[in-house]
C-alpha cells in the first residue's frame, strides 16, 4: 500500500477548512441556545441575582422597591395613602399649595369611584398618582395571580377613568406593605413601580399629632419617603401634623421630591 503524504500548502489548506467549519458551528448553537444572562433569559422570583437588576419582562420597569427619592441631596418625598377623602384630602392639597409642596396620593379605586372630582383635584395640583388596589386588599399576597392583577389593574383603571385623560400613574403600593413576587411582577409589568416607605410615623394608628410630628422629625433623612394617610379613617391629626411638618422641613434645607 502507498501513502500520500500531504505538503503544503495541502496540509494548511485543510487545517483552515477545519477551522472554518468548527466556528460556524459554534455560532449557530450559540445563537439558538443562548446562556443564562443574556437577553433570552426569563426572569423568575427566585432569580438568584440582586434585586436591582431585576426588570420586568413587558414594562421594563424595576421590581425593587422603592425606598428613596428619585434624586440625591437634601429632599423627601411625601405619600399620602387610602383617599381620596373628602374629609381629609382637600385639607391637605391645601397645605401642599400653601408650602409650594408636592406629594404622592396612593389611592384606593373604591374611594376614587366615589370621589372622581377630587382625583382632578389632585392631579390639577400638580401631584402624582400611586395605585393602593382597588379595594385595599391587605391579603393581596395571599391571592390568586388573576385576583392580584384585577385588584391592581382596577384601581389604576378607576384613577384614569376618573382624570378622564392621559396621565401617569407610576407608581403601585401594597396595602400594609405586604408584597409577594407576584404583586411587584403584575405592578412592574403594568408600568408600576413597587412603591414603599423609609420613614412610617404610624399616623393612621392616631397616636396624637404630637407623637406623629415627633416620630417623623426623629426618623427623617435625605431621600426619604414618608408614609402618611388621608383616608381609611379619621384623618385630623394627619392634617394636623402636616401643618406643622411642612414648615420644619422647610427650615431644615429639604426640598420635595417624588420617589425614585
Amino acid at each position: 500500500m502507498v501513502y500520500r503524504v500531504l505538503h503544503p500548502p495541502y496540509c494548511y489548506r485543510w487545517a483552515v477548512l477545519i477551522s472554518i467549519q468548527v466556528a460556524i458551528l459554534w455560532l449557530v448553537t450559540f445563537a439558538l441556545h443562548p446562556q443564562s444572562g443574556d437577553a433570552g433569559t426569563q426572569i423568575r422570583s427566585d432569580n438568584p441575582g440582586p434585586a436591582s437588576a431585576l426588570r420586568a419582562p413587558d414594562a421594563g420597569v424595576s421590581i425593587t422597591l422603592v425606598r428613596r427619592t428619585a434624586h440625591t441631596g437634601r429632599v423627601v418625598a411625601l405619600t399620602f395613602d387610602d383617599g381620596p377623602s373628602p374629609a381629609y384630602t382637600p385639607g391637605v392639597l391645601a397645605l401642599l399649595a400653601k408650602y409650594h409642596a408636592t406629594a404622592t396620593f396612593c389611592m384606593v379605586g373604591s374611594q376614587v369611584a366615589r370621589y372622581p372630582d377630587l382625583v382632578r383635584e389632585v392631579v390639577s395640583a400638580g401631584m402624582n398618582l400611586c395605585d393602593h388596589t382597588m379595594t385595599h386588599a391587605e391579603n393581596l399576597p395571599a391571592l390568586p395571580d388573576s385576583r392580584i392583577k384585577a385588584e391592581i389593574l382596577g384601581g389604576r383603571s378607576e384613577m384614569l377613568r376618573a382624570v378622564g385623560r392621559p396621565v401617569t400613574i407610576a407608581f403601585f403600593r401594597a396595602p400594609a406593605g405586604r408584597w409577594s413576587a407576584a404583586v411587584r411582577h403584575i405592578a412592574a409589568r403594568h408600568g408600576m413601580k413597587p412603591l414603599s416607605w423609609s420613614v412610617d410615623p404610624r399616623d393612621w394608628s392616631r397616636p396624637g399629632t404630637e407623637r406623629i410630628v415627633a416620630r417623623i422629625k426623629r426618623g427623617v433623612h435625605p431621600g426619604a419617603v414618608i408614609l402618611l394617610h388621608d383616608g381609611g379613617g379619621r384623618r385630623d391629626q394627619t392634617v394636623a401634623a402636616l401643618s406643622q411638618l411642612l414648615p420644619w422641613l422647610i427650615e431644615q434645607g429639604y426640598r420635595f421630591d417624588v420617589p425614585g
